[in-house]
Parts: structure tokens; C-alpha cells; sequence
């Protein structure tokens, strides 16, 4: 039992260390072109700064830049209603999502 045990423990060690690193970020961004987004829209601020950066690198989609979180969410919105696609708004924690639910409510 002990060397079944040590093999797929070493089976494992050998699939983690052969998959590639990926972050948070960069997650977010796949998940959002698989969904076939087109736009997002958004307000850079610290806590999205890494999933901005990823926004640069891509191509799927187009990053609509706003004055205000309140109209990241009332351009997703907007966006919704008017193609009857799903909507996205990116902004950063704290006062960004504070500000990003007036656009929701």
C-alpha cells in the first residue's frame, strides 16, 4: 500500500511541475474571451491592475475606459439591454465597488 501511495505521489509531483504557471489575471481574461465578451467596460484602480495588465496583452476584446465606476456599470448595463449579451464592468475593490453599486442599484 505505502509504494502505491509513494507513486502517485511522485505521479503527481511530475503533473504539477510540468504545468505551466498562470495567475489570477490572466484566468479572469480566458474566461472572458471564451465567453466570447466583446467589450468591457472599466475603471483601472490597485486591486485589477494585474487583470489590466492582461487586458493589454490580449486581442478578444476591446476595454472601454471610464470616468467613473457608477459608469462602468451603467455602460455594461446599457450594453446588456441594447444586444441582449451579457454586459461586463471591471473596477478595483473599496471605493470602486462602493461607487460600482449606485450603477447597480
Amino acid at each position: 500500500m505505502d509504494s502505491q501511495n509513494n507513486n502517485s505521489t511522485s505521479a503527481n509531483k511530475d503533473v504539477v511541475s510540468s504545468n505551466p504557471t498562470i495567475t489570477g489575471a490572466e484566468i479572469v481574461i480566458r474566461c472572458l474571451n471564451e465567453e466570447k465578451i466583446k467589450f468591457v467596460f472599466g475603471y483601472p484602480g490597485g486591486a485589477v491592475l494585474h487583470i489590466y495588465d492582461e487586458i493589454y496583452k490580449q486581442n478578444g476584446f476591446k476595454h472601454i475606459l471610464v470616468r467613473h465606476e457608477q459608469a462602468a456599470v451603467h455602460a455594461a448595463d446599457a450594453y446588456s439591454r441594447a444586444t441582449g449579451t451579457v454586459g461586463v464592468a471591471l473596477v478595483t475593490s473599496g471605493p470602486g465597488a462602493t461607487n460600482a453599486v449606485t450603477g447597480i442599484a
